[in-house]
């Protein structure tokens, strides 16, 4: 386990109400721990950097270990006492999802079990949840809103739908709250480029991009271009990272008003073609961007965009960092710079 940052010692010397963030060295979780601790939060990143990153880690101690674990668990929770969690420990790879369940299932529901088991046991009942709009499945209903049913299509999406339920019946039965936040496609990356997205292997489109701009791949692979849209690709809800981090603040900070457990969706509730995002990185970048163009793939629907209402109403959210340039600008910073 390591201790704070030389630089957050000042955080010791006050009263900090600590929040246990499973993945906090993940790329959304990194996130989190920078927007939480500039709320007045200590950040306890928890993470067995399967995915994460130890430099990734910044604002908070770190306790190095999994989500399997429950004794490490437990030990966190006696250590820090946490007035809450925020929850990203998770694979979330698709394609791996359909090739391997048990992994997913093991880690993602058996793990999230876990992580609720050691709330109850040290009386700890908030919780911000890590969800997903993998768990509407293949829907036609646009924009998507919280009332729209839920049918996953891979093992993902009903990993996350099934924690998602242990939330609702944890609620009811032990008085837990938990906001569970359906996020849309995270991109872009921290301002000031001290973290950023970086995954192995890459999938999110954006990086791929910007890894083809860099001469890092020979060209960007557009799959699809006859679909039932204004340019023939794919259309998806784009949302920078940081506004999603500053959803899951303003989240834990209305469970701790009293807020009751519900599922919110987070997108800026407007789509962006694959051309869209390639036509923007090539402005960004000022650099052309070579592209392959194939056929569809299984799964992948013409739209997928987020009816954002329910984050602006209850949560007083608005993303004001989404514009695709803006994503585009903070990623290429984050992945050109030394």
């Amino acid at each position: 386990m390591m201790g704070l940052n030389p630089h957050l010692t000042r955080y010791n010397k006050n009263i900090m109400k600590n929040v246990l963030v499973t993945g906090g060295a993940g790329y959304i979780g990194s996130h989190a721990c920078k927007a939480l601790a500039a709320a007045g939060f200590n950040p306890i990143a928890y993470d067995n950097l399967s995915y994460g990153h130890r430099w990734a880690v910044q604002w908070g101690p770190f306790i190095e270990a999994d989500i399997l674990d429950p004794l490490a668990l437990s030990n966190a929770f006696l250590e820090y006492s946490p007035v809450a969690v925020m929850h990203f420990a998770a694979f979330a790879y698709v394609g791996e999802s359909v090739s391997d369940p048990e992994k997913y299932y093991s880690n993602n529901v058996i793990g999230g079990l876990n992580v609720l088991r050691a709330m109850k046991a040290h009386d700890c009942k908030n919780l911000v949840f890590s969800s997903t709009c993998a768990t509407y499945g293949d829907t036609t209903t646009l924009p998507l809103d919280e009332t729209c049913p839920q049918n996953p299509i891979n093992p993902y999406g009903n990993s996350k739908l099934m924690l998602e339920m242990a939330i609702n019946d944890y609620s009811r039965a032990y008085g837990f709250r938990g906001m569970m936040l359906r996020y849309f496609n995270a991109a872009g990356a921290d301002a000031e480029s001290s973290i950023g997205e970086s995954h192995d292997p890459e999938t999110h489109l954006i990086p791929l991009v910007l890894q083809t701009a860099l001469g890092e791949r020979k060209h960007i692979e557009v799959y699809g271009t006859d679909y039932e849209t204004h340019d023939g690709t794919c259309i998806r809800d784009y949302i920078h990272v940081t506004d999603l981090a500053d959803a899951h603040v303003k989240a834990l900070q209305s469970l701790l008003a009293g807020g009751e457990t519900q599922a919110i969706n987070l997108g800026t509730g407007s789509g962006v073609s694959v051309n869209e995002i390639i036509e923007s990185c090539q402005r960004v970048t000022g650099r052309k961007i070579p592209v392959k163009l194939s056929g569809r793939r299984a799964g992948d629907p013409p739209r997928l965009v987020a009816c954002n209402k329910k984050a602006q109403q209850l949560l007083d959210w608005q993303p004001e960092h989404s514009d695709i340039d803006n994503i585009v600008k903070t990623a290429w910073q984050w992945h050109n710079k030394p």
